[in-house]
């Protein structure tokens, strides 16, 4: 089961970035520029996954996978951070 959850995501991931013209490959190519941040704030669920750059790349930021492509988002950004805390809630249903 492990294994199966694992090589999807690979999939998902490969056919992600392979869409978008991006390479998991080259850190140079799953970078932003400065001219790539999205500076509004994107509804959560337009979300539909993200990914953080590698550490070497000039800007820290997140890669925001929507349905119509891919934007960069700063983590820091409070929206962003709130979109994150409420990722990490557990569903609670309280009766």
């Amino acid at each position: 089961m492990k294994i199966s959850l694992a090589l999807l995501i690979l999939l998902l991931a490969a056919a992600w970035t392979g869409s978008q013209g991006m390479s998991l490959r080259s850190s140079r190519t799953s970078c932003c520029s400065k001219e790539m941040f999205s500076r509004r704030k994107i509804p959560a669920f337009r979300i539909q996954g993200y990914l953080e750059t590698p550490s070497t790349c000039t800007y820290k930021a997140v890669l925001v996978k929507l349905q119509k492509g891919v934007v960069c988002v700063d983590p820091e950004e409070k929206w962003f951070q709130g979109y994150l805390r409420k990722q990490k809630k557990p569903n609670s249903t309280s009766t």
